[in-house]
């Protein structure tokens, strides 16, 4: 059995934030759900979350993940003293305890797997991840032999001059047998410069304690501060467009495009400078997107291309062009082979197959048939000051420049509306409607 320990108990004072720091966002997600998400796979019988700081705060934002208990740490008095408080909660538990820290969200769940698995292999007490460090000023050195069995961790300011060469460092991530642990934990003391309780000091306390070296020094990186969680962002969303690119995925300029772990993409995809995909999005094979485009919760189908614009919780089919400068908000859907143009924004509407919104329009809670053609400057008039109405517009149909659409108002199939036209009613099939004054004109005005 398998039970997961996540420290997040922190102020996080150097982040300078309203936000507990495990609620920092990275990549769409927050701190604590990437390191929530990167042991899911082992499929723990427990999963614990140790919060003190704001921690209602924390708890509100993961209501959603079922089976996930809290633990209060008040107050909050170091690692092992965090770890103490699940003894009355794992009581009985009967297999290994896998401590992890809300703030180092890098960790493939690769690593995590193989990490248990070492320890479960080895019949260690205590099975500790290390990393080698370029530089590895301010951590705990850790002391082994060949076959892995650690002998000390010697801190970084109790270090002798030949032993700050070693850089094997304790990335502070664990495997323990919980009954080893449970029996030593009461004996941690706080005689630290500190005045805390390490769970490190439990190391030296457990006969059989081993170590497993990550491949990539980086993902046992933590966050403390603004500087520290934009290395994270810029390692995580490397990790992901270099990820892309080895499926097919083209970014001209990558380092200026930023991606959500669940975003996913067809073959051929070409994606330009300064262009930004968040939270879900499917986007087809030989899509073009950006530059200078923003995609959030969006389906885009083959061939579709976005330049300069804003797709937000929108549908769109296959073979469609966007923008200049459009905008598709939440709701909008958009059909095959439809042109979408230039200060365009469509809100909760469906557009047609063939349809072509080409200039300066606003479309909302509309519905167009199949090869429309909407005027420049063509606007549905959806709102009455108080609720929303529906515009219908039939196949065929086509609106005149400067055309003012006020709904509710059904518009049939091969409708033409002339230029500056106001329409209030519905118009049949076939119908020229026009809606406007007569010119007048006063000679001798001035």
């Amino acid at each position: 059995m398998l039970a997961v320990a996540i420290l997040a108990a922190g102020k996080g004072t150097r982040m300078k934030s309203c936000l507990p720091k495990v609620l920092q966002p990275l990549a769409g997600s927050t701190l604590v759900e990437r390191v929530l998400t990167s042991c899911s796979g082992l499929q723990p019988q427990r999963r614990l979350l140790i919060v003190g700081h704001q921690a209602q705060e924390v708890q509100q934002q993961l209501t959603d993940w079922q089976g996930l208990e809290f633990v209060v740490q008040q107050p909050q008095n170091g690692t092992g003293h965090a770890v103490q408080q699940v003894l009355p909660v794992l009581e009985g538990f009967d297999g290994e305890l896998l401590v992890l820290n809300g703030d180092v969200p890098l960790l493939r769940p690769s690593t995590i797997e193989h990490l248990v698995n070492e320890h479960r292999s080895s019949g260690a007490d205590v099975t500790l991840l290390t990393a080698r460090l370029a530089d590895p000023t301010g951590y705990g050195r850790v002391f082994s032999d060949q076959q892995g069995r650690v002998s000390s961790i010697v801190e970084h300011r109790d270090c002798s001059d030949e032993q700050r060469h070693n850089n094997l460092t304790n990335a502070g991530i664990y495997c323990f047998n919980w009954k080893k642990l449970a029996a030593v934990l009461p004996q941690l003391c706080s005689d630290n410069d500190q005045g805390e309780l390490y769970l490190t000091d439990t190391v030296a306390l457990l006969p059989i304690a081993m170590h497993v070296e990550v491949a990539d020094p980086d993902e046992v990186n933590g966050i403390n501060d603004r500087c520290q969680l934009a290395n994270c962002e810029a390692l995580l969303q490397e990790r992901l467009r270099n990820h892309w690119m080895k499926e097919g995925v083209t970014f001209t300029d990558p380092a200026s495009c930023t991606l959500s772990e669940d975003c996913q993409f067809g073959r051929d995809v070409v994606i330009e400078p300064q262009t930004h995909l968040r939270g879900c999005c499917n986007i087809g094979d030989g899509c073009q997107l950006g530059p200078g485009s923003l995609i959030e919760n969006a389906d885009l189908g083959h061939g579709v291309s976005v330049l300069h614009s804003v797709v937000r919780d929108a549908k769109v089919g296959n073979e469609v062009a966007i923008g200049p400068f459009s905008h598709l908000r939440p709701g909008a859907g958009i059909a095959d082979q439809c042109r979408i143009g230039n200060f365009v924004e469509i809100k909760k509407s469906q557009i047609g197959e063939g349809s072509k919104v080409n200039h300066l329009s606003y479309i909302g809670d509309a519905q167009l048939g199949r090869h429309v053609n909407v005027g420049a400057g063509t606007i549905t008039a959806n709102y009455d000051g108080v609720r929303k109405h529906l515009t219908v517009v039939g196949d065929n149909s086509k609106t005149g420049a400067n055309s003012v659409l006020v709904a509710p108002i059904v518009l049939g199939s091969d409708v033409t509306v002339g230029a500056g036209s106001t329409l209030t009613k519905d118009v049949p099939n076939g119908a020229l409607a026009l809606g406007r004054s007569k010119q007048l004109i006063k000679n001798g005005w001035q």
